[in-house]
Formats: structure tokens, sequence, C-alpha cells
């Protein structure tokens, strides 16, 4: 157990605050880096797209398999990179793009599953942080998220980056107007969410050994990302579900106090979302809501916004909470028992 250190001492703390300026330093530098290369992918008209990532930056590809589909219809999977590094395997991708995140370009195994896709015939393009990185020299197309040094162990304002710098490839790439509009004013609606208050989800879960964290659509790897940091940060098993696949089985487990944590973001997947909290409620199920509404339920104040750019708010919201209950349950935050920054899997 740690001595007492005010939340906002911790590196996890300033580092996530920064997100707003990073959002707005990235916007600007990439401004026509990203209409240059949306030119270049719609005179290339991908088939499909593959991603590559390991951990958050997973979680930001698990939203841009959401986004790509849902504005573009183009296909999108996640690749397995030890089809690549272990199983030394090819696949047909001929044409394809490989979309490539990562907050070190440094990992091993996403470096020679990059390698293969570029040899199978993938274009690949990279949104990395860190400068000068191994990944950005395979890359054929280069985006910097600018979110400057991240030294906690937990990525926080470079996940936050990653999903910045998808919604403008996406933006630009289908030429969403409305969507380039909402991004330009998304940091100072991030400024806003990190003040939101949710201490009130500290008592709840302070306690907490498992619990399930929801979402639904593009709001699925903010629900991924949050219960990683639920993990790594404040030592609580968190499991991250579709709300749509609950009950294919995990309901089973909601018994009377179950913590469970739901994400709704303002579109299609909101009506649904809030009657899986409803019916988690009447079974008993402590939830706390954020984004939508269960009479029942905690609920957890958000920052309203375009339904692709509110994924990104609350995941800022989240920060500061996770930050706040590591420190609540004992614990330091930029310091995860047996893990480091940068995690070299092979």
């Amino acid at each position: 157990m740690r001595a007492h250190v005010h939340e906002s001492a911790t590196r996890m703390h300033s580092e996530a605050a920064q997100a707003a300026q990073a959002v707005r330093d990235q916007l600007f530098s990439n401004a026509e880096r990203m209409e240059a290369l949306a030119d270049r992918l719609r005179a290339l008209r991908p088939p499909v797209v593959v991603t590559c990532a390991r951990g958050s930056s997973d979680h930001a590809a698990t939203f841009a398999k959401y986004l790509i589909e849902t504005r573009l219809g183009v296909p999108t999977s996640s690749a397995a990179p030890s089809v690549s590094s272990l199983y030394d395997a090819r696949t047909h991708l001929a044409g394809a793009l490989c979309l490539a995140i990562s907050q070190s370009g440094a990992s091993p195994d996403l470096l020679a599953s990059v390698r293969k896709a570029r040899e199978a015939g993938a274009r690949i393009v990279a949104l990395v942080n860190a400068e000068h990185s191994p990944l950005e020299a395979l890359a054929d197309e280069f985006v910097p998220l600018t979110a400057g040094l991240e030294t906690s162990v937990a990525a926080t304002k470079s996940f936050i980056a990653s999903l910045a710098a998808i919604i403008h490839l996406v933006a630009c790439w289908s030429g969403d107007r409305t969507l380039s509009e909402a991004l330009r004013k998304a940091p100072k609606h991030l400024e806003q969410a990190w003040n939101l208050d949710w201490s009130a989800a500290l008592e709840p879960l302070s306690a907490a050994s498992n619990l399930y964290v929801i979402g639904r659509g593009v709001g699925l790897g903010i629900a991924q990302e949050a219960a990683l940091k639920l993990k790594e940060t404040c030592g609580v098993h968190a499991e991250a579900l579709s709300a749509a696949e609950v009950r294919h089985g995990p309901l089973a487990l909601v018994k009377p106090g179950f913590p469970v944590l739901i994400f709704s973001q303002n579109d299609e997947a909101r009506a649904s979302i809030e009657i899986l909290a409803q019916e988690l409620t009447v079974r008993g199920a402590q939830v706390l809501i954020a984004g939508s509404r269960c009479p029942q339920a905690l609920q957890l104040p958000t920052e309203p916004a375009h339904p692709v750019i509110e994924p990104m708010l609350l995941i800022q919201t989240f920060y500061r909470l996770a930050n706040a209950l590591s420190l609540a349950r004992g614990l330091d935050p930029d310091h995860p028992p047996h893990l480091r920054k940068v995690t070299e899997t092979v």
C-alpha cells in the first residue's frame, strides 16, 4: 500500500490532462498530410483494411473498424501478429490497406506483422506517437500522433490521440465535412470532459474485484480500453463486452451487487444499451452508466458532442476516474506491477 498521494500528483493524471492540447496540435500539424493521404486512398480503393496493433492501440483499432465500416463500407479486420511473428505465415493482402497503430512503434511482433503485410502487397499506413521508430521506417505513409512524451505505463493521451487520428483519416477519406467540423471542436470538448466529476463511482468501485465494462459500436473499443486500465492500474478483473453479447452467456454471472460500467454514445446503439442497462438493474446489478439514461443506475455526467466524438470524451473522463480509483485502492497508477512502457512481445 502506498502513502496517500493527491490524484493530480501522478504522471497518469498529468499526461491524460494533456490530451486536449495533443489533439489540437495533431489536427493542426497533420491537416495537409491527411488530405493528401485521403486522396491516395480514394485512388487506391483498398478492398479491405487490416489493422495491426497491441494493447490500447488495438482498442483504437476496434474503434477504427466500426468507423471505417460504417462510414466507408470497407471491411476491416484485426490481424493477429502471432501469425507472422510465431508461425511465419503469409496472408494474401495485395491491394489491402494495413493500418498499424502504436505508441512506441517498436514491438517486435507488430513489426513482423507489418513487414509481412508489406511483402504481401499491402499499403502500410502507420499511426505512431514515438518519433523515428522502426514502424515509421516500414510504412508507406506515416501519421505522427504528436502526443508527446508519455512516461506513465498506462497509455492515456496517446490513446486519445490515436482515436483523433483515426477520425481525422476517416473524415478526410469519406469527405464527411460534418465529422471534420466536429473533430475541429473536439479539443474544447476534451477539456470539458476532463473536468467532469465521476467521483460518485469511487465508492461502488473501490471494493470491486470483478466487473463488466460494456459498450457497443464505435463505443466498444472504449469499453475495451477502460477494462484494460481497470486491470493494470486498479487491480480489478474487468471484462469488456459488447452490449449485444451480454445475453450470450455473460449474463449468468450477474448477481445482486455485481458492478457494471456502461458507456453509450448518442447513436443507433443507445436504445439497445438502455434496454440492457434496465435489465441489469432488475437483476440487482450495480450499474454505473455514462452517456445514456437508466433510472435505477448511477448516472455519470458526460460532455455531449457528435456521436463519433463522444467515445473519445467518455474515455477522457474515465482516465481521471481510473487514476483516482487506483490511488483509493492503495496502488500506483504510474507503475502497475509486472508491466513496463514498451512491451516487446515476440
